[in-house]
């Protein structure tokens, strides 16, 4: 198998597959594939386990059904674009290093690679609006492919070392790293300073890839631009459409 990421801004990641080899993704990230690729979808792969882990897979913010790209034959290409502006990333998953990354991250991932649950917190989403936070756990053998938007910064945390992160620009970290979800403290600076309500803290040791744009930064700046019908959608929950209706209201 080899692979190459092609681009810049809008990357593709490209495969040659030998006669047998296969590569997994989730439903519908399929770019352009040739005629010697055979398409499977089914729940089974990337850890379904029969239907109640394909659940569990669902649960971590994956697709309920997986596709696997095998080359029958002869050689066979298969690609995967990103979504939005940013980089692919590969990693190597094994024993004793699993990933927990962003439920919109994970593009690819070689047949042994297995999708899980890894963090879930609803952080208000009730009252505040939005999906809360969800970390899709990437564990088994092999290699996996990860989307992250916009530029990627990578650490390396020491025994001990925090790093405190708007949840939106954790992009992926070892299993080996601490994670939690702190509350930004003082009242003025939770309503008044911009930056939400909440921080993951990540503590070392470990290594973790940030990404410089979260969706929900990026659909927010799009948002005057959209119909009127569909920027009120994307406001999202009573007291959070109430609040930007008065500080709408205000800057006028």
């Amino acid at each position: 198998m080899q692979s190459r990421i092609v681009g810049t801004t809008m990357p593709v990641l490209e495969f040659l597959l030998e006669p047998n080899e296969s590569v997994i993704s989730e439903a519908g990230e399929l770019s352009w594939m040739s005629q010697s690729i055979q398409m499977t979808t089914h729940t089974q792969m990337a850890g379904g386990g029969g239907f109640l882990g394909a659940l569990k897979r669902v649960a971590g913010g994956g697709s309920l059904f997986m596709t696997e790209y095998r080359a029958f034959g002869a050689q066979g290409e298969v690609a995967f674009a990103t979504h939005v502006p940013g980089h692919i990333v590969p990693i190597e998953v094994g024993a004793g290093r699993e990933l927990l990354i962003h439920r919109h991250g994970f593009l690819c991932a070689t047949p042994a690679v297995q999708l899980g649950v890894g963090f879930q917190q609803s952080l208000g989403a009730g009252i505040f609006g939005g999906d809360g936070f969800l970390l899709q756990k990437v564990s088994g053998q092999g290699m996996a492919w990860l989307e992250l938007s916009g530029e990627v910064v990578q650490r390396d945390l020491r025994p001990g070392e925090t790093l405190r992160v708007h949840p939106g620009h954790v992009g992926a970290f070892e299993g080996s790293v601490s994670f939690q979800i702190t509350r930004i403290s003082g009242i003025r600076n939770m309503i008044f300073g911009g930056d939400g309500i909440f921080l993951a803290a990540l503590t070392g040791p470990g290594r973790i890839w940030l990404q410089t744009l979260p969706l929900p930064r990026l659909a927010h700046a799009l948002q005057p631009y959209l119909p009127t019908e569909v920027a009120e959608r994307a406001e999202g929950g009573v007291v959070g459409g109430i609040v930007g209706s008065v500080l709408s209201n205000l800057g006028r």
